[in-house]
């Protein structure tokens, strides 16, 4: 396709109030609509960001756009990700996908079906530090891979407190909001894919009933390395952090867990200690980007739906292990 991308939002939303209309304008796409089901939040979010449409209904926004940001609550992705792709619009989709892996499977098969493009909103495989790491690792600076470690804990903001906290039926808790992540950015950074998970939650207090607002688990690869995460929305004061230690060297990412472009990577082997050089980037403009170049055929976007697929198979084996107590295999992707 010639010319700006037309982009309807499904859901007027935090994280696009925060990150991507911005990202979306910055990388010269128009953001043609907004979707909401509450018509007076729609059309305040239409006039607080420019945005010339406000509607209520999916088909409405569909006749005005190419692509659409679905951001809506977790149990929403699925029939809205189908509707999009039935109307041939390419698809950025917040993480997790769906509620279940048959679900998010589905989807995916829709968009390839319908020749649209898909991709999932995984912000942190466009981190520099990232992407550093990957590059290390792929030009054997640490040698062969053994260990890895995330720290992923942090503290919920308060404007965040609703229904990731609150309400099962979402998807709510830390895992399918935080672990997840670590996942995608495990098998990014690692190229490598998870096999099983063995876990424990917490209920710390934040998490209403059974949510889990806390978890520590670890992972095994199919390399063999073994990687263990804590993921916590009740971590005020915790820094977040990305480590790999190899054979011959290791890798120490800090202040990386995070939607800004900020962090270090140092890189500590026989020779000493050294940090890696860093080109830092807006990384949700990095995103669309790469999402934008796609559907023009120009590359892959930065995560697929395969990859949400993949990424969510892990959060899901890692609530399994941690409600039976035992070691859970990590589901193929597709």
């Amino acid at each position: 396709m010639t010319g700006a991308l037309r982009w309807g939002l499904i859901g007027a939303t935090t994280i696009a109030r925060e990150w991507m209309i911005a990202a979306i304008r910055a990388e010269g796409g128009v953001i043609a609509g907004v979707m909401s089901t509450n018509a007076a939040r729609g059309a305040a979010y239409a006039a607080e960001h420019d945005i010339p449409l406000a509607t209520t209904s999916l088909d409405a926004l569909f006749d005005k756009v190419d692509a659409v940001y679905v951001a809506t609550t977790n149990d929403l992705h699925y029939g809205q990700v189908l509707a999009a792709a039935k109307a041939g619009k390419h698809v950025l989709c917040e993480k997790p996908l769906a509620l279940n892996l048959q679900e998010a499977r589905e989807m995916v098969a829709a968009c390839k079906a319908a020749g649209v493009t898909m991709a999932t909103n995984h912000h942190l495989r466009n981190a520099a530090t990232h992407r550093a790491m990957r590059g290390a690792i792929a030009e054997g600076r640490i040698g062969r891979p053994l260990f890895a470690r995330v720290c992923h804990a942090v503290y919920l903001p308060e404007h965040l407190q609703g229904w990731r906290i609150k309400d099962p039926k979402t998807g709510a808790g830390v895992v399918m909001d935080i672990t997840v992540h670590d996942a995608d950015t495990l098998r990014f950074v690692l190229g490598d894919e998870p096999i099983a998970v063995t876990a424990m939650i917490q209920s710390a207090g934040m998490g209403e009933g059974a949510i889990e607002d806390g978890v520590m688990g670890v992972a095994r690869f199919k390399s063999g390395l073994i990687a263990h995460f804590h993921d916590a929305f009740t971590s005020r004061y915790a820094k977040t952090t990305f480590e790999v230690h190899g054979s011959d060297g290791s890798l120490f990412g800090a202040d990386c867990m995070t939607q800004r472009p900020i962090g270090t990577v140092t890189l500590r082997d026989k020779h000493g200690e050294a940090l890696l050089p860093l080109a830092q980037e807006n990384l949700y403009e990095r995103s669309v980007r790469a999402f934008q170049a796609a559907i023009r055929g120009q590359g892959l976007p930065s995560a697929s739906g395969e990859d949400g697929v993949r990424s969510m198979a892990m959060a899901i084996a890692t609530l399994e292990a941690a409600h039976s107590a035992r070691e859970t295999a990590v589901e193929p992707g597709l």
